[in-house]
């Protein structure tokens, strides 16, 4: 009897009454150096409890940052810098930007939704209890990430990048998968039947691990046949 795949444990996010962020390390008061005027991030900055809301973070520093108890809303994350921050119990909805570094980040308790993103950098990065819903992101760099108990939802991936990832309990529900590459990556209960598009440009041969649909087999036959080396002639 087949084992069935386990259901992803969903992010759960229940945001306390926030304070405007205003700048600085605890988010109150001018930026760095007194400066008053647009509110700046700053390295290993400790954001708790604030909310983010319609702001242009784009080239800003936050490398190290964590953020807990947040919402960032309809903020610009143009190459915003934000390598190895920390997210917990953190709502981002409308962010849009190119190039945001989020190399080796750890997002947990994560909701992500209707982003408008290109080229993110999540390399390295560590995903527990995360929904990406809805929205657009091109060039998603995940490679070599850690993703547990991750849901993507009515959302577009435009050449995402798993390559050598792990994933455990993730799930692909009513989203496109467009170029996606999956090289080396270690799956775990990875339910992919939910997809609308299931597109893989590389990595077929790493889906031990996850399920797909009947239909879905029978779009991914010619890949699967390649990969083993079977010719099918008339």
């Amino acid at each position: 009897m087949a084992r069935k795949v386990k259901a992803v444990r969903r992010a759960e996010v229940r945001l306390p009454e926030l304070r405007p962020f205003g700048g600085g390390a605890d988010g109150d008061g001018p930026g760095p150096g007194g400066a008053v005027g647009r509110p700046e991030l700053e390295p290993d900055g400790d954001y708790d409890g604030l909310e983010f809301a319609d702001l242009d973070l784009g080239g800003q520093d936050g490398v190290g940052a964590r953020f807990m108890d947040c919402a960032l809303r309809r903020c610009a994350l143009d190459e915003t810098g934000l390598a190895r921050a920390r997210f917990m119990d953190v709502v981002l909805e409308g962010v849009r930007g190119v190039g945001t570094d989020l190399a080796e980040a750890s997002l947990r308790d994560v909701e992500l939704r209707d982003a408008r993103l290109g080229g993110v950098q999540l390399h390295g990065a560590v995903l527990e209890r995360v929904l990406v819903s809805g929205g657009k992101i091109d060039y998603l760099n995940l490679r070599k990430a850690r993703l547990k108990d991750v849901v993507f939802e009515g959302c577009v991936l435009v050449e995402a990048d798993f390559a050598g990832a792990v994933l455990e309990r993730v799930e692909f529900r009513d989203c496109a998968l467009r170029g996606v590459d999956f090289s080396g990556v270690r799956m775990t209960d990875v339910d992919l039947r939910g997809a609308a598009e299931l597109d893989i440009a590389r990595g077929v041969e790493s889906l031990a691990g996850a399920v797909i649909s009947p239909p879905q087999l029978l779009d991914l036959a010619p890949a699967l046949a390649a990969q083993v080396g079977l010719r099918v002639e008339v």
